[in-house]
């Protein structure tokens, strides 16, 4: 797509010239070839008129010079280009002062020869043959001489850019007289379109000389010609005596100006007074503003809705900002104008609201500087030339007081504008801020009257421009004064919020000007049809009638009415569809204003204005050049948007902008509906690029698509610092503050007491502030800030949400796509973040409120944004807590390039090693009363029983769901496996010691049995992994419940559904796959019966573990840890229900492990049975299924066997090693196989009293509980209370053989020991311990400590055949008058 050419409003009219001149046989100068870029239609300033045929016989001399007006402005432009890119590449030297950089020396443009170079340009214009150079620098010269060919070939280009700036020069001067001499009137009301062409070329001439001094022109023409010479035998180049004229003329430039432009300076002169009034009126804010000059109606009489008090002023404001660049530079050329009395007022006001003066881009020269160095000088020298009386006095004594008055203008205006340019500027920007913003509601509320005030909106637009980049123009500026030689730096603030707010309303208002483009077509060819119809009756007046119209003139107008009449008429059907092209007709009303224009001409404008103006309406004139501007609304309103409201130019302070938005976006008077504007104004960057320096198009870019990149960075880190606002615990984390219950009891207590002067905000010395303490006004402001930061953030997302794509060349930004990954990645991070506390990892109920806080934030967000939030969310969870399929749920295998979710490995492994292994020597024990692990120390930065309860671990769940639980569980089992890999270890060494072990065990020969388990090695280190595997064991427990809670409660029919299944799964051998993966997923929401003895029977099934022959010898292994020292320290703790060692997981390992072993092991040799039957032939099925069902009782018979030998075993080597001087780990030795008993569901809970008599049991639980603050160690150590008593009161030193002890308790006999400081529900919600309460059956019954022999408890495995089954009355009663001590059988 092409690209618009900067604004020049004269081409507005030019183009048209072009096109009607184009048949003229004239050639042009091929030299302009290069600058001449072809016009097309997307071009904002010249639209389409360069194309469109024309007929010959309406060309002439005027049509040639306008087509060169126009080619000469484009020249110049092209001009400026190249000196621009000269000086980028030679890093902006001081050819002034003769200061040049490394980056100067560098570039490869001049010899590295900076002495002679800089010598020869000092020297100007001497020729190098008088200087004598080789004084200068011998081997710098012989070098020079040696490379000339190469630094010709790097001058060539730039000394043709110096022959180019002198033609240009000679033909716009011509041209500039030309126009000045032959146009008859130059005024805005009468031949505007003219007077913009005409000072449109002239501000082109002024400002490619001023700008040529920035470059070191006398350098290159000097060392070009000095290199030539050397090469072409001491002759000079061919131009080399016109360039040193036309570069000693021009040196410095305003010289050359002064004198070139002298005999253009009048109608310069007429020209700027003229346009005072509007420039005048632009200046007055309150008349503006009182007036209703930018408003849609009258702001005294609101029921006008169309401004039609001053409907060609309005349109003039577009213009304004030309007429003050006319003013800055025709005044500083045309210095003698100044003397006109009323210009000094207007060089005044426009003089006191600038500092510098833009030439090309960027590039700008201190305007009061120039003045002062220029302009001064005249004045001076005028007042001098009236007191020397070379004209009358009166007329001296006028040019004496008005110089007078220039001169204290002059020096005056300076340190005006300095103190209060930015003042002026802002009051402006302000009102246009507050009138585009009417205009906006207005427009947006009644868009049928946008059409009708489209001129009004251009005035607005342009305006504005001028405000954003006068603004960013004079950002950083430092102008030094004239009587003073310090600099002053320009009071620009950088956190201006108006600059905001006018990008902001001029990118709504350019929408709704798009939005009813339409409209807006079909209004102007409605005032098309109705102008044709007034200038035909303007033609057919007597005045024109009378006048003799030459043949031509009389045909263009013929013409511009049939152009109008043929216009196609709206009549309600789409514009969209309507198609007009009305190059011609402009193209006409230039000719014809070429001709009335001219002086040569016998029909001028004068002429016609008066034949048609005393019809008391508006003159053809007017009526043409309104027509001619309401036909670029038909064809080419995009252009016209662009030419006044891009803000393209903005692309050289792109830094500065990225700043300034930086401070004012998020500020106190930012407005994030803002950014909009700041990124759209990106689009237009690219069109900068000038089409004759070809790598600008790529710089261009590449910057603009950085520019964005930054401001969205910008954005997307202010929605980041939103959302983290509300989710800090200042934001709605305050709001989530809850108490204890303890807590809030004693904040209740002490507001109950409280009495506090009303004046004074209460504060609670427990740290907790008191109710009403939002209400008190110096707590106010944190609400305010929560309810601003909310505000914000709705806003910007629906600012993002419904922002239209970003198009920067090829690249497209999408504004909702940043927004939804930043909220996104931000959620990642922030998660990743709190999963780490300054002192551990953090808690997963702390986590989880973290995540349904920030949910509930990205929710308030998403209801403003069209995309699903949540979505993101979950994936962002997911990827956090995926690790591969579960294991009991899904069959297909993870992907080698899965990476495990970070979160879920952290939270996992941090349990592994702090709970499980405990590998920070915290001495994490489990509580079987509490469901949770405690610590002696905290476990990081808290207690292991704050991390490990119930709540934190359905708080992971909740969190992490069935993935977390899996890899949890997985890791849990890994850990365990290789502990059971060290027990099979353990089993294959110690074989043969074993074996002998249990022989002479079952033989009753006690020292064999002790040589032999003192030979088993490693036993201590076998305890020590068992007891961590029972850890395991238990925390897989915990965090089967929690998975069963979070899922009862959340899918309460699916939860249902297992529990349902789970009970009626087939006891097949060996099972389905399917069987097995339900009884696993049973088992990992805990609605089997024993989860233990599952969970370790999956383990071994999974690594093929107990397939060697000696795991038959693990119960005479299990029995022989009765040997081991830990019994040493072991003691009992009430208040856990365990002992202070982790015995108790110990024997969670040993019921587990022993059952899920030999249900292996068998389960494997049935299989093995089963594969050898199915060789020889196939069995009926009733025989196959009777198989089936004896293996399964055959497994379940043989594992109570195993446990029933590991307790007989266990229980005699703890009374074969009991002797009077060693009682202080007999009781825990009895409490632990009591609690094995307890724990197997394969074991009735009497099974130890075939060995140890009850009462033994009873009376250690009633020491014990009578005297719950005292340890049971310390207990054994006083031998009034030692548990030996009650063994010799029964002579068991006599060795009776324990089965005769044995006595038949009742089934349902249990007893429940409480003692009355308890909590009752603590022992009623533990089925572990067997405290269930019976206390209302059993009211007087002695409390003997926490036995159940319950059937209820083992209703699924009958005591039939067990030596320790029975039947008969409860021998309780009989010791129900026994308070304390030892207990005696009758």
């Amino acid at each position: 797509m092409s690209r618009p050419r900067p604004h020049f409003p004269s081409q507005d009219v030019l183009s048209s010239a072009q096109a009607t001149a184009r048949v003229r046989e004239w050639e042009v100068p091929t030299r302009w070839a290069e600058y001449l870029v072809p016009c097309s239609e997307s071009r904002s300033t010249c639209g389409s008129d360069s194309t469109g045929s024309q007929n010959s016989s309406i060309a002439s001399q005027k049509g040639l010079n306008m087509q060169w007006v126009y080619q000469l402005i484009q020249v110049a432009e092209g001009l400026l280009a190249k000196i621009y890119k000269l000086n980028q590449i030679l890093d902006f030297p001081d050819s002034t002062n003769h200061v040049y950089t490394e980056a100067f020396w560098k570039a490869g443009l001049f010899p590295k020869h900076p002495r002679i170079c800089i010598f020869l340009a000092k020297k100007f214009p001497e020729h190098h043959s008088n200087l004598h150079l080789e004084r200068v620098d011998k081997l710098a010269l012989d070098s020079m001489s040696d490379n000339a060919d190469a630094h010709l070939q790097s001058l060539e280009p730039w000394i043709q850019l110096l022959l180019d700036l002198m033609a240009f020069r000679e033909q716009a001067l011509r041209l500039i007289l030309d126009l000045s001499s032959t146009v008859i009137t130059l005024l805005p009301h009468q031949n505007s379109i003219m007077l913009h062409a005409f000072m449109d070329l002239f501000c082109s001439f002024v400002r490619v000389n001023l700008f040529s001094d920035k470059i070191p022109r006398k350098m290159i023409l000097q060392t070009y010609n000095l290199l030539h010479a050397i090469t072409q035998s001491d002759r000079d180049c061919d131009f080399y005596h016109r360039l040193i004229q036309f570069l000693d003329s021009y040196d410095p430039p305003m010289k050359g100006l002064h004198e070139d432009l002298n005999f253009v300076s009048p109608r310069v002169g007429e020209v700027l007074e003229a346009v005072g009034p509007i420039i005048f009126l632009s200046l007055d804010t309150k008349k503006l503003r009182n007036e209703g000059f930018l408003s849609p109606f009258h702001p005294r009489y609101p029921d006008i809705l169309t401004n039609s008090a001053h409907p060609m002023r309005a349109q003039d404001l577009a213009n304004v900002t030309a007429y003050r660049e006319w003013v800055l530079l025709g005044y500083l050329v045309c210095p003698d104008e100044l003397l006109r009395v009323t210009s000094i007022d207007i060089a005044s006001v426009v003089l006191r609201e600038n500092l510098v003066l833009p030439l090309f881009r960027d590039e700008c020269i201190l305007l009061h500087d120039e003045y002062h160095l220029y302009v001064m000088p005249w004045m001076l020298e005028s007042k001098k030339m009236a007191k020397s009386g070379r004209s009358i006095q009166k007329e001296a004594d006028l040019e004496y007081s008005v110089a007078k008055q220039v001169e204290k203008m002059l020096s005056e205006v300076h340190e005006q504008a300095l103190q209060s340019c930015d003042a002026i500027h802002k009051e402006r920007r302000v009102l246009l801020t507050q009138e585009i913003g009417r205009m906006v509601l207005f427009f947006t509320d009644q868009p049928s009257l946008l059409a009708p005030n489209i001129q009004m909106v251009f005035s607005a637009l342009a305006l504005a421009q001028n405000e954003v980049l006068w603004y960013f123009q004079h950002a950083g500026i430092a102008s030094s004064k004239a009587k003073a030689a310090r600099m002053a730096p320009v009071d620009v603030n950088a956190n201006d919020s108006t600059i905001g707010f006018l990008l902001d309303g001029m990118d709504h208002l350019c929408c709704l000007a798009r939005k009813y483009i339409s409209a807006i077509r079909g209004y102007a060819l409605s005032y098309l049809s109705s102008c044709a119809g007034r200038i035909r009756f303007l033609l057919g007046t007597p005045g024109m009638v009378a006048l003799d119209l030459d043949v031509n003139l009389k045909g263009l107008l013929q013409r511009i009415v049939k152009h109008l009449e043929s216009i196609p008429k709206p009549n309600g059907e789409n514009m969209s569809s309507v198609t007009c092209n009305l190059l011609e007709l402009r193209s006409d009303w230039l000719s014809i204003l070429m001709t009335v224009t001219s002086v040569r001409s016998s029909i001028n404008i004068r002429h016609l204005e008066k034949a048609t103006v005393s019809t008391g309406k508006e003159g053809l004139l007017s009526e043409g050049n309104s027509a001619y501007n309401w036909s670029r609304c038909v064809d080419e309103p995009e252009a016209l948007l662009s030419k006044y409201g891009s803000l393209k130019m903005l692309y050289f302070y792109h830094q500065y902008l990225t700043v300034v938005f930086r401070n004012t976006m998020f500020g106190p008077e930012g407005r994030p509906q803002h950014c909009c504007a700041w990124l759209g104004v990106a689009s237009n960057f690219p069109e900068c690029a000038s089409p004759i320096i070809p790598e600008e198009v790529t710089k261009v870019g590449r910057d603009a698509v950085l520019y964005v990149e930054s401001l969205i960075e910008s954005i997307m880190g202010g929605l980041e610092g939103l959302l983290n606002i509300l989710d800090s615990e200042g934001g709605f984390g305050f709001l989530e503050m809850q108490l204890l219950p303890e807590q809030a009891a004693n904040l209740i207590n002490f507001t109950s007491r409280l009495s506090l002067p009303i004046a004074k905000s209460p504060k609670a010395s427990y740290g907790f502030h008191l109710p009403g303490y939002e209400s008190y006004p110096e707590n106010n402001k944190s609400i305010k800030m929560l309810e601003a930061a909310m505000q914000r953030l709705t806003n910007l997302c629906s600012v993002l949400n419904d922002m239209e794509p970003i198009c920067v060349l090829n690249h497209v930004f999408v504004l909702r796509e940043y927004m939804r990954e930043c909220i996104l990645a931000n959620f990642k991070r922030r998660l990743l973040a709190v999963l780490k506390t300054d002192s551990d990892l953090q808690r997963p109920s702390v986590l989880e409120s973290f995540i349904q806080r920030h949910i509930s934030i990205i929710h308030l967000a998403e209801q403003h944004v069209i995309m699903d939030l949540t979505q993101g969310i979950r994936e962002i969870l997911l990827a956090q807590t995926y690790s591969g399929p579960v294991s009991s749920l899904q069959l297909f295998e993870k992907s080698a390039a899965q990476q495990p979710g970070l979160v879920t490995e952290a939270i996992c492994s941090w349990y592994i090693d702090n709970i499980v292994k405990d590998v920070s020597g915290a001495r994490v024990l489990f509580s079987p009363l509490d469901r949770s692990f405690k610590s002696s120390k905290p476990v990081g930065g808290y207690s292991a029983e704050s991390v490990t309860d119930l709540r934190e671990l359905k708080a992971f769940v909740r969190i992490f769901g069935s993935y977390g639980i899996d890899r949890f569980d997985r890791m849990l089992k890994e850990h365990t496996a290789a502990l059971l890999n060290c027990i099979n270890t353990t089993l294959r060494a110690n074989r043969e010691n074993l074996e002998v072990a249990a022989g002479s065990m079952h033989s009753g020969d006690r020292l064999e049995a002790e040589a032999n388990i003192k030979q088993i090695v490693d036993m201590e280190t076998m305890v020590s992994f068992c007891t961590q595997a029972g850890q395991a064991i238990a925390f897989a427990s915990l965090l089967a419940e929690a998975s069963g809670a979070v899922l009862e409660e959340g899918a309460p029919l699916i939860y249902s559904l297992l529990m349902g299944v789970a009970k009626h799964l087939p006891d097949e051998i060996p099972a389905k796959k399917e069987i097995r993966r339900i009884r696993r997923v049973a088992s990992a929401v805990n609605v089997v019966d024993d989860h233990d003895y599952e969970w370790v029977k999956s383990i071994l099934e999974e690594v093929g573990g107990a397939t060697d022959s000696s795991w038959s010898l693990l119960p005479y292994l299990f029995a022989t840890f009765m040997t081991s020292s830990i019994w040493d320290t072991a003691a009992y703790n009430i208040n856990t229900g365990g002992f202070t060692n982790s015995l108790h997981c110990l024997a969670r390992c040993i019921c587990a492990v022993i059952a899920g072993s030999e249900f292996v092991r068998l389960q494997r040799e049935c299989h093995q049975r089963q594969s050898l039957s199915n060789g020889h032939g196939h069995a009926d099925a009733k025989e196959t299924l009777d198989t089936e069902i004896v293996s399964f009782s055959s497994i379940e018979a043989n594992i109570k066997s195993a446990m029933q030998l590991f307790i007989k075993f266990s229980a005699g080597i703890v009374l074969d090693a009991w002797n009077e001087s060693n009682l202080s780990n007999l009781s825990a030795k009895l409490i632990f196989l009591d609690q094995v008993c307890e724990m197997s569901p394969f074991l009735a809970r009497s099974s130890l009293e075939c060995h140890v008599p009850y009462a033994i049991l009873r009376s250690i639980y009633s020491q014990y509980y009578s005297n719950s603050s005292t340890s049971l160690g310390m207990l054994n150590v006083s031998p009034h209370h030692s548990p030996a008593m009650p063994l010799a009161h029964t002579s068991l030193s006599s060795r009776q053989p324990r089965g005769e002890m044995s006595s038949q308790w009742h089934a349902n006999d249990s007893g429940n020991m409480r003692t009355p400081n308890q909590r009752h529900d603590e022992y009623e919600t533990t089925d572990r311990v067997g405290m269930r309460g019976n206390e209302n059956r059993y009211g007087n019954m002695r409390r003997s400590g926490p036995l159940d022999y319950g059937a209820g408890r083992k209703a699924k495995y009958p005591t039939e055949g067990s030596t320790s089954s029975g039947s008969g009355p409860s021998p309780l009663p009989r010791f129900a008058v026994s308070r304390s001590g030892p207990l005696l059988y009758k």
